[in-house]
């Protein structure tokens, strides 16, 4: 088993403490911010690495991929190597894979790299939320559990908008760069103030490789099937239809591996403890929440907006501005209600935030957005943190590590999933909308006969032929149509998502009081 570092971690010096964990949440919030900082700058890659539409979709699958089977196993690996040595080696291994992404010269070494960089720095995210209940006691963990809430939200929110004004200003490649002199500090100082466990080679010889082997084939193919799914008509594609066969056989045999194994690579039966049972779905449900509007926003404005990377950027940043206003106004009201009043405020505002964005129209912008992006920011802020609290402050230290990765798994599962649902929801209610609205749009109806007229005298006027000038109108009405038939469309699934909070809300009811004190020693 890997031991205690001089006894008890906690007893070491505050400002010692303080620092150790400051260190490892600057790595974890660069894993996490790379994973959408890449996002809004997807056509410029792709014009870098003369890459198609699919082949770019790749830069962001190959690193969801790697880090969602690596994320998993940190809790293994870090009682083989400890903990402070396995966030070095992710450091290292993350800050020589962005620097290689910036150097890539065609899309299949960015592709490599991405995975790469995925996997290798995939480990740095669950050990700091291991690190906070292990260092930091009592009333202490309010903060600590604050500021990784308030990075893990805010991380994958600010992303796209980092990434389109680096964008803008540099290239591309600053993307990656900009990882290179906070991984190199982080690798450098980790060894020195990090002190949490010792090691434990012998576990190598006894590792759960069958539950490895087995969890790499269920999430990297669920994780194929979820990314490339909406663009494949699903099931109809056979590489779709074989990874979900190998993903279905594997995950059902992976679980009951997990429940059965005596030591098994993942903790699967702390969700029977019922704080964290309920805190791992309320970190799948904002998972949801956090990715999908990070995806839908950016690709609204593009599509029916048209606007550029940083003006995408712009629009986006309020939900940054009221997270940071939030993290103030939660550290003060932490002190005055219970932690389950504030979550249960954060999901009312999280879900608000995402139900305001139904009556969307074709002309919104930064100002329409600005109420639904404010609430959302202020719903992540007061709503991640306790969920944190309540799952991992539930557990001994005992099961930290192993129930650290699965709970971190569970918000990129939910993202994941969210994303999918949402780009097929996309794909198919687009055509439903665009029927339905044609119905009510034909030449004989006086509004259309007159939007047609006009366009016909502009168009004769410009272009002088009356064949071509027919054409042109009823190309830009079909335009006009489609572009309407979109709209609905994220009206639609702002709207679904904005039920997964009920859900949420529900859950809460059946949860337990959450607390700062420390579990029992090994609550089975």
């Amino acid at each position: 088993m890997t031991t205690a570092f001089s006894g008890d971690p906690a007893s070491q010096p505050t400002k010692q403490r303080v620092f150790a964990f400051a260190l490892m949440c600057v790595g974890f919030f660069m894993a996490t911010l790379d994973i959408q900082i890449v996002a809004s700058s997807l056509r410029d890659i792709g014009g870098g690495l003369s890459a198609s539409q699919d082949e770019l979709s790749w830069v962001q699958t190959a690193y969801l991929i790697a880090e969602i089977i690596v994320i998993p196993m940190s809790g293994w690996l870090s009682k083989v190597m400890s903990t402070r040595w396995l966030f070095v080696a992710s450091a290292v291994g993350f800050t020589i894979t962005s620097m290689l992404c910036g150097l890539a010269w065609d899309i299949n070494s960015m592709i490599l790299f991405r995975g790469l960089q995925g996997a290798l720095g995939a480990a740095m995210i669950p050990t700091v939320f291991t690190t906070a209940f292990v260092l930091f006691p009592g009333k202490q963990r309010l903060i600590a559990s604050t500021t990784i809430g308030a990075l893990a939200s805010l991380a994958p929110a600010i992303g796209p908008v980092i990434g389109g004004w680096i964008t803008d200003q540099w290239s591309w490649h600053w993307l990656f760069y900009l990882n290179l002199v906070p991984g190199i500090v982080v690798a450098a100082l980790v060894p020195r103030y990090v002190h949490i466990d010792e090691p434990d080679p012998s576990l190598v010889k006894r590792g759960d490789y069958l539950g490895i082997a087995l969890m790499s084939g269920f999430l990297g193919c669920l994780e194929y099937v979820l990314e490339e799914g909406p663009r494949k008509n699903w099931f109809s594609d056979d590489a779709i239809l074989f990874c979900a066969w190998i993903s279905a056989i594997c995950g059902f045999l992976f679980i009951v591996h997990a429940l059965t194994a005596k030591d098994p690579i993942v903790d699967l039966r702390a969700l029977a403890v019922r704080n964290f049972g309920i805190g791992s779905l309320l970190s799948f449900v904002t998972g949801i929440g956090i990715f999908v509007t990070v995806f839908l926003t950016p690709l609204f404005l593009a599509q029916v907006r048209a606007f550029s990377s940083l003006q995408i950027g712009i629009a986006l940043l309020s939900v940054g501005v009221f997270q940071l206003i939030a993290l103030c106004a939660y550290a003060f009201a932490a002190r005055h209600f219970s932690m389950r009043a504030l979550l249960v405020f954060g999901l009312i505002c999280f879900g608000l935030g995402c139900y305001m964005y139904t009556p969307i129209t074709h002309d919104w912008g930064w100002r329409e957005l600005l109420l639904p992006q404010a609430l959302r920011g202020i719903g992540q802020q007061f709503s991640v943190p306790p969920i944190v609290t309540m799952a991992l402050g539930s557990l001994p230290q005992s099961r930290l590590k192993s129930a650290s990765g699965l709970f971190n798994l569970m918000r990129n599962l939910g993202g994941a999933i969210g994303i999918a649902v949402s780009a097929t929801m996309l794909n198919d209610r687009v055509n439903f909308h665009y029927l339905r609205l044609n119905e009510h749009v034909s030449a004989g109806e006086p509004q259309v006969a007159s939007l047609l007229d006009r366009q016909a005298a502009y168009w004769t006027s410009v272009a002088g032929n009356t064949l071509d000038t027919a054409q042109a109108g009823l190309a830009n009405l079909h335009r006009l149509v489609y572009r309407e038939a979109l709209t609905l469309t994220y009206a639609d699934a702002y709207y679904a998502l904005s039920l997964c909070f009920v859900v949420a809300l529900a859950a809460v009811a059946f949860s337990r009081p959450i607390t700062l004190n420390a579990p029992p020693p090994d609550a089975h």
